[in-house]
């Protein structure tokens, strides 16, 4: 639980997100319609694991499973948009998954409500 409420901060804390649950999981969306993080509590497909999926600026994906493949990997689905899947089963750094869940509202959201946050 506490994975999921912490997420939830990081993502509640920006402008104009709301949560609802899509395909069984809990994912933030901006302004109702532009998903950019999905959590996978207990895992989703193959992965069997605690993880995120998020999305990614242009090249984040390739750069971070390229540095550290044990915890980042390309998701179904979304990876061939460039996003980004976030192993979560191992020890957290809250200071990252606030970052992740930033970059990815700034690679979905509106140039205006990005800049609310500069």
């Amino acid at each position: 639980m506490e994975l999921l409420d912490r997420v939830r901060g990081s993502c509640a804390a920006l402008p104009e997100v709301s949560e609802r649950l899509s395909h069984g999981s809990p994912t933030w969306f901006v302004r109702g319609r532009m998903t950019f993080v999905t959590l996978h509590a207990d895992g989703h497909h193959d992965h069997d694991f605690a993880h995120l999926w998020c999305a990614a600026p242009p090249g984040a994906q390739q750069e971070l499973i390229a540095a550290d493949p044990a915890r980042f990997f390309r998701p179904p689905y979304v990876g061939g948009r460039g996003w980004l899947g976030v192993r979560r089963d191992g020890a957290v750094d809250w200071t990252e998954i606030d970052e992740l869940c930033r970059d990815a509202y700034r690679a979905v959201a509106p140039r205006r409500l990005v800049a609310l946050l500069d």
